[in-house]
């Protein structure tokens, strides 16, 4: 038997902000972070790694949360885990006095995130096998047993659960096939930042096209006069068939954003992203209903499957984006691809992080595979920084992601990277004081 013998985690930042690389209108100076977690076993070399992705500031709460989770984990056997998945993550979320610091929902959830993720990462490595695989060898049943149905069982229970998995066996094999020819569908962020000047944001675009990008994602939301401009811009280097997304990152009223939206639909924005706070439910709803045939997209602030299934329930998006890491973990983000599949959602996730190109990968693959009911609308973020510093990086083709190949969840850190960045005491931030 093998068991978990320790948890460590540790606060790991890359100056992002130096260059805008990452900014928006509602974060104009981002330094990529993650609090970076490791669970050790006594088996001979195994681990699993997990992150939770910040944006600077406050990573060192998420890191003492990490260490919070610690007593929960220690002396756990993989297979018991394996063997009833719902419940070492209701053991992990449900705990009756770090429950309290949430529940389910801010710095407490994002930990519990890299703890969850980094036990799937453990047994997909011991599996021998990259975790989007894992999954997809997972009977439907196996994976209804790992999904928490408590507070969505009105908009999706177990039985209709296994149904819309049973329903997906027929033609595994030839979508894998296909997947595994030609990648899966993505779109790039990394030419639209809000900080980049306009001449940065035309040469960034020629090269994404000329790399086979066909949808890039522009934030938006700061000042309507330099969007009309920039989306102009855009859409001139795009030309009239490819996809332009647009994402205010939440900094507008419900009546402000339909109108800001509506200046811009000249341009044909493919979404609209964020539109307004997270929380607010009915104001997408509304704005939805307002901005059409702009879709609404929405999701990475969503911390878990009870906000998605209300989203749902009041057709309140288009496009669900679910967060690797904002949400619980793989198990919780098992019940957010079913309620969309429900739904008839597409499921198109955040990445716009450090590790969460990494992360997502493996979750929209076991997806298309597995569960979404058709692949129409279905593509992964893409952000083209700091992929260097993990031990197996997204591997992209033609706007396309290709299939991770190394086992586990490819979230591992170069040890090297993690000692230059490690803050405060890396010689990046040494230097930088």
């Amino acid at each position: 038997m093998t068991s978990i013998t320790g948890v460590s985690a540790v606060d790991v930042r890359f100056p992002t902000s130096r260059f805008l690389d990452g900014s928006d209108a509602m974060n104009p100076d981002p330094d990529y972070s993650a609090a970076y977690c490791t669970i050790t076993t006594d088996g001979p070399g195994l681990e699993g790694y997990g992150l939770t992705f910040t944006i600077g500031r406050g990573t060192e709460l998420c890191v003492a949360a990490i260490d919070a989770f610690a007593p929960l984990l220690r002396g756990l056997e993989l297979d018991a885990i394996e063997a009833d998945q719902a419940g070492f993550w209701r053991r992990i979320v449900g705990d009756s006095q770090l429950r309290w610091l949430g529940p389910e929902k801010g710095v407490v959830h994002l930990a519990a995130a890299a703890v969850v993720n980094a036990v799937w990462d453990l047994l997909a490595r011991r599996a021998g096998k990259p975790l989007w695989r894992y999954l997809a060898d997972l009977t439907p049943q196996q994976v209804v047993a790992a999904v928490d149905f408590r507070h969505i069982s009105d908009a999706l229970d177990p039985d209709r659960a296994l149904d819309l998995l049973s329903a997906r066996v027929p033609g595994r094999a030839a979508r894998l096939e296909t997947l595994l020819a030609k990648g899966h569908p993505a779109y790039t962020t990394s030419a639209g930042w809000l900080g980049y000047p306009d001449e940065k944001i035309e040469r960034l675009a020629a090269d994404a096209l000329a790399d086979g990008w066909g949808a890039i994602k522009m934030k938006v939301g700061r000042d309507l006069e330099d969007d009309v401009r920039r989306c102009r811009t855009l859409r001139a280097v795009l030309g009239p068939d490819r996809l332009l997304m647009v994402d205010a990152n939440q900094v507008w009223e419900v009546s402000q954003a339909i109108d800001w939206v509506h200046a811009l639909a000249p341009f044909e924005p493919y979404w609209i992203e964020e539109p307004v706070s997270p929380d607010d439910i009915l104001g997408h709803a509304r704005i939805r209903a307002a901005v059409a045939p702009v879709r609404v997209a929405t999701g990475e602030h969503c911390h878990n499957r009870v906000m998605f299934k209300q989203f749902l329930q009041a057709d309140a998006l288009d496009v669900v984006q679910l967060d690797a890491c904002r949400l619980g973990g793989v198990n919780e983000v098992l019940a957010v691809l079913l309620l969309a599949a429900a739904f008839n959602k597409p499921v198109c996730p955040h990445a716009g992080g450090v590790g969460l190109c990494e992360y997502v990968q493996h979750l929209s693959f076991f997806d298309a595979i597995a569960v979404a009911p058709a692949p129409d609308g279905r593509m992964i973020e893409h952000a083209a920084h700091l992929h260097e510093h993990f031990l197996d990086p997204i591997r992209t083709r033609a706007g396309h992601y290709l299939a991770p190949e190394q086992p586990g969840f490819s979230i591992a850190l170069r040890p090297e990277s993690i000692a230059e960045f490690r803050f405060p005491d890396g010689p990046v931030w040494r230097t930088a004081r």
